[in-house]
């Protein structure tokens, strides 16, 4: 099915997916003013394994530490035909990782990992905190470390973060969650609450 969906459609997917569960449940404290101000970039590749990955990773790498903040702030390389297999791209955020070091961009831009079967260690495989990373596509996260600094005021905020969305997802619950992704499979197109934090 995925292979039938063109890169706009799983571009608009993948939005949906940030305005209703991103932002609607303030997962992510600097989202909705980058999101609304359209300063993220969109791009799915079509890799089909680790070489072509990683060449796209890098060329997107290298794009955004050069592309000012005004234009691009953060960026989601979507890449729905390789590492469908969550172990396979657990095992290959570590050579994500040290492409950032070998590019030179430690301290400049990090990654963020989703994945639509994401699951944190030590927890079983539908406990509801998993959803805090579960994305309708595999996916790599380029954050500027400058972003994630301006997100909150204070540093012990942004150390907060990964317990409160845990706490926030277990109120919600398993069920209202998979009736989130559910809407955003069939299509549907939330707007996202003008209110939210």
């Amino acid at each position: 099915m995925t292979r039938a969906m063109n890169p706009q459609a799983i571009i608009d997917r993948t939005r949906s997916w940030i305005a209703s569960v991103v932002i609607e449940l303030n997962l992510c404290p600097f989202a909705q003013r980058v999101f609304q101000a359209d300063r993220i970039r969109y791009v799915v590749t079509d890799a089909h394994d680790e070489t072509g990955l990683l060449k796209d990773l890098a060329d997107e790498l290298k794009s955004l530490a050069m592309t000012p903040i005004s234009m691009v702030e953060t960026t989601l390389l979507i890449h729905p035909h390789t590492m469908a297999n969550f172990l396979d791209y657990n095992d290959f955020l570590d050579t994500a990782e040290q492409l950032v070091a070998d590019l030179g961009l430690e301290g400049i831009v990090q990654i963020a990992s989703f994945h639509p079967d994401y699951q944190f260690a030590d927890t079983d495989a539908e406990a509801v905190e998993n959803y805090t990373n579960r994305s309708p596509y595999p996916m790599l996260h380029l954050l500027r470390e400058d972003s994630i600094s301006a997100g909150a005021d204070d540093p012990d905020d942004l150390l907060a973060i990964p317990q409160r969305n845990i706490d926030t997802l277990r109120r919600l619950g398993r069920e209202k969650m998979l009736k989130k992704l559910q809407a955003i499979k069939a299509g549907v197109k939330p707007t996202p609450r003008c209110d939210a934090p």
